[in-house]
């Protein structure tokens, strides 16, 4: 699909506007792959008949479906296994310790897609009742896409979706079949939920989580809005909260609110702001 300059710049800055995410050159060619789908349902021909569309007073649903299909909701269960290894070997037993008094761990998974990593949390959890029980586990998964937090709370999957990540025993242990894919258990479930929010905006529970999860989408951000969203990120955990940041993003070089945990991948200490001044002093 043929798209000229102009016509790539205002779909680039519609969701930048409406995401913070950044369509570098690199992705430009995404454009006419994530909405084929939504000309034919609309019956448009080309970019340039969109944008002109965009531009008419009272199209917002439409610049809200461009938007939707534009996002990158690639996911799947376990994702970078290794990293989340870490979580019931190590991160776990610490936050245990840690909480062992009030019995009680708050996670938020910023950026869900639909729903994997949550769920993925969720049968770590589910995996150790001994351990958890009389705890109060409640994992937050939020994304900006509608769409995907309405399939992340159906905790319904298609074959191909659990064959990505999962083994046959996690499929059968948390999983029931249905004649269209497989349902997730509402026992495994339940202590996940979802809502439709934007990681630039003012955290959901300020100051509240021992674990976050923002795992591959920080890549999009411009340096700006990515040093933004750590500030964000940063006002959502506790003191001795701890970030997880996906395989390809590092802190290293955009904030200083978190520090690297040692011999962990992808893991991160927050920095409070005193702490950070005694280091500096």
């Amino acid at each position: 699909m043929e798209l000229n300059q102009a016509s790539y710049q205002i779909i680039a800055d519609l969701l930048s506007a409406r995401t913070g995410q950044q369509l570098t050159e690199s992705r430009r060619w995404r454009i006419g792959t994530a909405l084929a789908s939504l000309f034919r349902e609309r019956g448009i021909s080309n970019i340039d008949q969109l944008v002109c569309m965009l531009a008419t007073p009272g199209q917002s649903a439409l610049a809200e479906e461009v938007v939707e299909a534009l996002l990158n909701n690639e996911t799947y269960f376990f994702r970078d296994r290794p990293t989340f290894e870490q979580l019931p070997d190590h991160i776990f037993p610490l936050l245990a310790e840690r909480r062992a008094a009030q019995k009680r761990l708050q996670i938020w998974c910023a950026g869900c897609s639909t729903g994997q990593e949550a769920h993925s949390l969720a049968m770590q959890f589910a995996d150790e009742p001994n351990r958890w029980q009389g705890w109060s586990i409640d994992i937050l998964g939020t994304d900006i896409s509608a769409s995907a937090v309405s399939a992340a709370r159906a905790g319904h999957y298609s074959q191909f979706e659990v064959q990505r990540g999962l083994t046959i025993t996690q499929m059968l242990e948390h999983f029931d079949e249905t004649s269209s894919g497989w349902q997730m258990r509402s026992a495994t479930r339940s202590i996940v939920r979802f809502e439709q929010h934007n990681v630039l905006e003012a955290p959901p529970a300020i100051g509240a989580f021992d674990l976050v999860l923002c795992r591959n989408v920080l890549l999009y951000f411009p340096n700006e809005t990515r040093t933004r969203a750590f500030e964000r990120l940063q006002q959502a955990m506790k003191p001795d909260g701890i970030l997880m940041l996906g395989a390809g993003e590092t802190v290293v070089g955009h904030t200083d609110r978190f520090a690297s945990m040692p011999s962990r991948i992808s893991l991160y200490c927050n920095v409070p702001a005193d702490q950070k001044v005694a280091a500096n002093g």
